[in-house]
C-alpha cells in the first residue's frame, strides 16, 4: 500500500473517540507515526489498538497549556519535532442563555478555543525553530459561520477557531500550511450524548437530518479523509475552510 506520509510525525488530539480517532486511524494507514492525546488514558490504548502504524499515548487535557507543553515534550524527545498536527478535542454542551453558566462557557472555550491554540502554538514554534515544514489542520464546525439556538458558547468557541486557523495561516506561512475542516452533523458519541440530552434522541436526530440538505449525518471517516486531502503535499492550501456539512451552510 502506498505510504504518502511516511517519516511524519503526527499530533492528534480528542484521539480517544469519534472524528479524532478516525484521523489518528487515516493518519497511521497513510504511514505517519501518530502522538494521540485525550484525557482517558484507557481510551487513548483503544485507539492505538487499532493502528496499523507506531503510536504513543499521551494522556493530556488540551485546556492546560503545562500539560500541552509536557506532551508535546514527550513527541520531540521519542519521534523528533511534530510536523503534522490535528486539533481534534472538543466539548459541546448545549444550554439555552438563560442556562449557560460562566462556567461552562469558560470550560467550552478553555477546551475548544484555548486547547486548540495552545497545541497548534506549541507545535508551531517547534517547527520553526527547527526549521521543519508542516501542516495543523483544526476542527471546526458548521457552527464556526452559522449560529444556532442553544448552542451560543459552541458557536464562539468554533468561530473563534476559524479565525485563529486564519492568523495562524498568515502568520506561519509559506513553511507551515494551517487549514480547518468545518463539518457538519456527524455520527459520533458526543453526537449522540447531544441527541440524549434533551430526552427525545429519536425526535433530534429526525430534526437534525431534516435541515441537512443531503438528509444523512456525515461519519467520522469523511473528516478524516477530509484532512489526508489538505495535509497532502500537492494541497495548494492555507488558512482554508473546508466545510463538510452535507449543505447546511449553503442554504
Amino acid at each position: 500500500m502506498p505510504t504518502p506520509l511516511a517519516n511524519r510525525t503526527a499530533v492528534v488530539t480528542g484521539a480517544s473517540s469519534g472524528i479524532g480517532a478516525a484521523v489518528a486511524r487515516a493518519l497511521s494507514a497513510a504511514g505517519a507515526r501518530v502522538a494521540l492525546v485525550a484525557r482517558s488514558p484507557a481510551a487513548l490504548d483503544e485507539t492505538a489498538a487499532t493502528l496499523p502504524g507506531e503510536s504513543l499515548c499521551l494522556p493530556a487535557d488540551v485546556s492546560d497549556d503545562a500539560q500541552v507543553a509536557a506532551a508535546v515534550d514527550r513527541v520531540e524527545a521519542t519521534w523528533g519535532v511534530p510536523d503534522l498536527v490535528v486539533t481534534s478535542a472538543g466539548v459541546c454542551d448545549p444550554a439555552t442563555l438563560a442556562e449557560l453558566t460562566p462556567g461552562s462557557w469558560r470550560h467550552t472555550l478553555d477546551v475548544n478555543l484555548s486547547g486548540t491554540f495552545y497545541v497548534a502554538r506549541e507545535a508551531a514554534l517547534r517547527m520553526r525553530r527547527a526549521g521543519v515544514p508542516g501542516d495543523i489542520v483544526t476542527i471546526g464546525s458548521e457552527l464556526s459561520v452559522i449560529g444556532m439556538a442553544g448552542y451560543t458558547a459552541y458557536c464562539a468557541s468554533k468561530a473563534g477557531v476559524l479565525g485563529l486557523t486564519r492568523a495562524l495561516a498568515a502568520e506561519l506561512a509559506p513553511d507551515v500550511r494551517v487549514n480547518a475542516v468545518c463539518p457538519g452533523p456527524v455520527d459520533t458519541p458526543m453526537l449522540a450524548a447531544e441527541f440524549a440530552a434533551g430526552g427525545d434522541p429519536r425526535a433530534a436526530y429526525e430534526e437534525t437530518l431534516a435541515r441537512v440538505p443531503l438528509r444523512r449525518l456525515g461519519t467520522a471517516d469523511e473528516v478524516a479523509a477530509a484532512v489526508l486531502y489538505l495535509v497532502a503535499p500537492t494541497t495548494y492550501a492555507t488558512g482554508t475552510a473546508l466545510h463538510l456539512d452535507g449543505g447546511t451552510t449553503s442554504v
